[in-house]
């Protein structure tokens, strides 16, 4: 059976499902679809940390379905600038579990992401798999990656 593991960038999700489709992501959906028939080694969800109830009971589902959910806090500088990305945590783990997979799932549109692409097909000959919100998922990472999937209405929810 299939190996694979599959790296979610929970905010460049909702946050480009929202302002495409102004609809929410079905996390659901896409884990049937893309594990169906293979063996899931990891699954991680990467997200901002908060206190929320929505958005705790939003982690609660992801775990439910599968996924590790891993949090980092949001931190908003004195210049008001702010940062919470995860793309070096999310390059990280796929590298380390580039080798006892067969295949990457990468879950985000960011182009920052397709020297990732590339450094795992190139270094470790697995295929990586994209799934985006077309319009608003970067075109190198479409170029470079073995498989990319379109996020439209059928992994949206109430569709």
């Amino acid at each position: 059976m299939e190996k694979v593991a599959i790296f979610a960038d929970i905010q460049n999700i909702y946050y480009t499902t929202k302002d495409k489709y102004r609809a929410n992501f079905d996390y659901n959906h896409f884990w049937y679809i893309a594990t169906e028939g293979r063996d899931v080694v990891c699954a991680n969800a990467y997200a901002i940390a908060s206190t929320d109830p929505k958005q705790r009971q939003f982690h609660h589902i992801l775990r439910g379905i599968g996924f590790s959910v891993q949090l980092k806090p949001f931190i908003q500088r004195r210049d008001g600038s702010a940062k919470g990305d995860w793309d070096v945590g999310i390059a990280l783990d796929a590298i380390e579990a580039a080798e006892s997979v067969d295949t990457i799932i990468l879950l985000s549109g960011d182009g920052d992401f397709g020297v990732l692409v590339e450094r795992i097909q190139q270094r470790f000959g697995k295929r990586v798999e994209v799934y985006g919100v077309p319009g608003l998922t970067a075109q190198n990472l479409i170029e470079v990656c073995d498989s990319y999937t379109p996020i439209s209405d059928d992994l949206l929810l109430g569709r």
